[in-house]
């Protein structure tokens, strides 16, 4: 991906994806714009089949603290929970492309719900089991083990590619951990994903975190976008919290949108942003020096 390629065509693209005046932009960035308002509102003045990936991270209506608003922000009746988020998936599906694709990360208790209301408009694709590190039992119920990714295309998929992933291999002797026979010469360019992620965790230690709450592990969007992305395509994030959606589409040259309801999440979004374009650069500069 050439990112200094993306400049000229930014303002042009740019123009394309509103449909009415959009809430005032917080940040603009190189590639894109980071607003600070309502998810709803935010995608309510973007154009009809605009988008080539919606990534929906919302908050799990958990009572947690993002911000100012404090945790009742995050803590609605479960009806008005569902309408809002039913709500925000109404104009996710109408502001994606044909072909495109919109994926939801949640927890199995509301992804089971969200699932039907996707289904009605887009062609289920797969849920993807993403597993839970450091969870507690509820109750009466069994041990949490897993978050839910939800992939959806409108009609079949414009983009698609299967990424690989390396064999997992013991931290000490570096030997695979699985035993593959005679099929180990098959696997040494990487196994095929599959729907069941279970070396990835939430972001949960404060050196490696750019906000207090728990954060989006960069590889989640990032196999995301390498499914359905595309260079010079449209990524829209509605719920951008640390913006690591943002910077893995920047990965392979998508332009973004993206909306997030706390002032100081735009600020830091758009920190990182310029802060991951320097190093895009600085990598796409070596790269050309050693040819």
């Amino acid at each position: 991906m050439d990112i200094g390629s993306m400049k000229g065509n930014a303002d042009f693209v740019r123009r394309t994806w509103w449909r009415i005046a959009p809430p005032r932009p917080f940040a603009v960035c190189p590639y894109g714009e980071v607003v600070a308002s309502d998810a709803f509102i935010f995608l309510e003045a973007l154009r009809d089949a605009c988008a080539d990936i919606v990534f929906l991270d919302p908050p799990f209506n958990l009572g947690k603290r993002y911000g100012r608003k404090g945790n009742n922000a995050d803590r609605l009746r479960d009806d008005e929970y569902f309408g809002f988020m039913s709500r925000v998936l109404g104009e996710s599906v109408r502001i994606l492309k044909e072909g495109g694709a919109l994926y939801l990360y949640h927890i199995p208790r509301w992804a089971f719900r969200f699932a039907p209301v996707i289904s009605e408009t887009l062609q289920f694709r797969h849920w993807i089991a993403i597993s839970m590190k450091n969870g507690f039992v509820r109750q009466n119920y069994l041990y949490p083990a897993h978050y839910a990714l939800l992939y959806f295309t409108k009609g079949q998929p414009a983009s698609f590619k299967r990424p690989k992933i390396a064999p997992a291999t013991c931290p000490r002797c570096q030997s695979y951990v699985k035993d593959y026979g005679g099929y180990k010469r098959f696997i040494q360019a990487g196994i095929n994903l599959s729907d069941v992620w279970d070396d990835l965790s939430p972001v949960r230690h404060r050196k490696y975190k750019h906000r207090k709450a728990n954060e989006l592990p960069l590889e989640i969007p990032r196999r995301a976008i390498e499914i359905s992305g595309r260079p010079s395509g449209l990524l829209v994030d509605p719920f951008a919290g640390s913006g690591s959606t943002l910077v893995a589409g920047l990965e392979v040259g998508m332009f973004f949108a993206a909306c997030d309801r706390e002032r100081g999440s735009c600020s830091r979004i758009a920190k990182r942003i310029l802060k991951a374009i320097s190093s895009l650069k600085e990598k796409e500069g070596e790269s050309n020096a050693r040819q």
